[in-house]
């Protein structure tokens, strides 16, 4: 399998891509600063200089050409303020969505939010422009005639994976860890019976291949 990986750098992006080489498959996306390329490699990741935001769709389906699957998982990160949320949150799946259709690729696995994310923190109005902006893309993709996955982790930790998750159509929102949350993208790459769904995924208590073929097989009933 051949994915392209929309925040290959990332927290997110970085542990998926190399879950992925580890069991042979392909792994590219593109990244902002020639650092970033060096510093991937030294994971055996590659990657590509570029910026998704600045590339035109015809560029990114000809970066994504041949590819099996997408897996959107930037983030503005609180960065550049509400016009970098706006433009990377919420315009950016849509266009990498366009980009796929152009190339061809059906399969789309997108990382989102618990709509109830922190809301006992009662955040500030950027946080909810943010979320705002996740709810823009994940209708921009469930609008579309692509193969589409929309991943709802809870909150994300840096903490090792512990290989176990709570997984389905609504959970309680706690914790998460990083690695677990690139380990159940894997899974459900490799799923294809899971298919234009939203699932929310937080940390629990049944292995992550289970839980995900618990939802396929809840998937597959008519």
């Amino acid at each position: 399998m051949k994915v392209f990986v929309i925040g290959i750098a990332g927290g997110v992006g970085h542990r998926l891509a190399k879950a992925l080489i580890a069991k042979g498959d392909d792994v590219s996306g593109p990244v902002r600063r020639p650092e970033q390329i060096d510093a991937l490699a030294q994971d055996g990741v590659p990657s590509f200089q570029g910026d998704f935001l600045a590339m035109s769709i015809d560029e990114l389906a000809r970066a994504m050409a041949g590819s099996d699957a997408i897996v959107f998982t930037a983030g503005a990160g609180g960065k550049g303020g509400a016009a970098a949320t706006t433009a990377i949150d919420g315009e950016g799946p849509g266009k990498l969505a366009k980009a796929a259709i152009e190339a061809g690729i059906k399969r789309f696995v997108l990382v989102s939010v618990f709509p109830e994310a922190w809301r006992e923190r009662h955040m500030n109005e950027s946080f909810e422009h943010y979320m705002v902006q996740k709810k823009r893309a994940e209708i921009d993709l469930v609008q579309s005639d692509l193969d589409w996955v929309i991943l709802r982790p809870s909150a994300l930790t840096n903490d090792p994976g512990t290989g176990l998750v709570d997984l389905g159509l609504a959970q309680v929102h706690h914790e998460i860890t990083r690695d677990d949350v690139a380990a159940t993208i894997v899974d459900l790459l490799e799923t294809p019976k899971i298919s234009r769904i939203i699932l929310e995924v937080t940390g629990g208590s049944t292995a992550i291949g289970m839980a995900v073929e618990a939802v396929a097989r809840s998937a597959a009933k008519p």
